[in-house]
């Protein structure tokens, strides 16, 4: 069971990578954590590690891409909690590489968009109600510099490739900029992260790949913001990128 008075913080995607580290430095800070994924059972076995930690950690499944998964969640959150104080929307899927934009199947990229875009939409209409019952709100949308206009990896210097994943962050970003706006009066921050090319497959740390405990610090940096920190804003390490 999780305190209730104390932070409390939802990680998306959380099995595994990114997901995973983020819910250790959140634990590690004296958050509750509760680490969701799409299978139970990968999930109590990430949430293990950190519990042998000594972390306070819960598992909960959830399929950002499936709305009777997330009501189910949600339903069971606003019976246990008084509030949620952190939403990391981190769950996402296809790294298309190897897709080209003329050639993209468009029923892999509407499958993308359904849990990169819309799951960080659907998961947070829905946590709104227990976001805002927070005295300090924070929504942190996980994107990518594949989504930026600009930049080495941005959209102006790529290929026709990574056509569904990159669309995707593209989207999540603006997604970012109107729920900042929409959200402005409630004192709740929500703020885009790129972690950067992050080691979260075996082999790609040979390719350059930061460490993932680098990369999921910036996500971290975001969730803690203090209540005067930026909002609506797209950042890697704590430091502004161009949308």
């Amino acid at each position: 069971m999780l305190e209730k008075n104390s932070k409390i913080a939802l990680v998306t995607g959380a099995n595994r990578g990114l997901g995973l580290e983020v819910c250790r430095q959140l634990a590690q800070q004296g958050v509750s954590v509760i680490l969701t994924a799409r299978d139970r059972q990968k999930g109590e076995q990430a949430a293990q590690q950190l519990l042998e930690e000594g972390l306070e950690v819960i598992v909960k499944p959830l399929d950002v891409s499936d709305n009777q998964s997330v009501a189910q969640l949600v339903s069971e959150l606003e019976s246990d909690l008084q509030h949620l104080d952190i939403l990391i929307n981190n769950a996402g899927i296809n790294f298309d590489f190897q897709q080209q934009t003329l050639a993209a199947d468009l029923d892999d990229v509407q499958n993308t968009l359904n849990t990169n875009l819309f799951g960080a939409w659907r998961m947070t209409q829905a946590c709104l109600p227990l976001l805002e019952k927070s005295q300090h709100g924070r929504i942190v949308n996980v994107s990518s510099g594949a989504g930026s206009f600009a930049g080495p990896r941005g959209l102006q210097e790529q290929s026709g490739g990574l056509p569904a994943y990159g669309i995707s962050k593209t989207a999540l970003n603006a997604l970012t900029v109107k729920l900042s706006r929409s959200l402005l009066e409630t004192g709740i921050l929500v703020n885009a992260v790129c972690p950067n090319f992050t080691a979260t497959y075996p082999g790609t740390e040979k390719m350059g790949a930061r460490p993932v405990p680098e990369g999921a610090s910036g996500i971290v940096w975001a969730a803690m913001l203090p209540d005067d920190g930026p909002t609506g804003g797209f950042f890697r390490d704590g430091q502004p990128l161009p949308w």
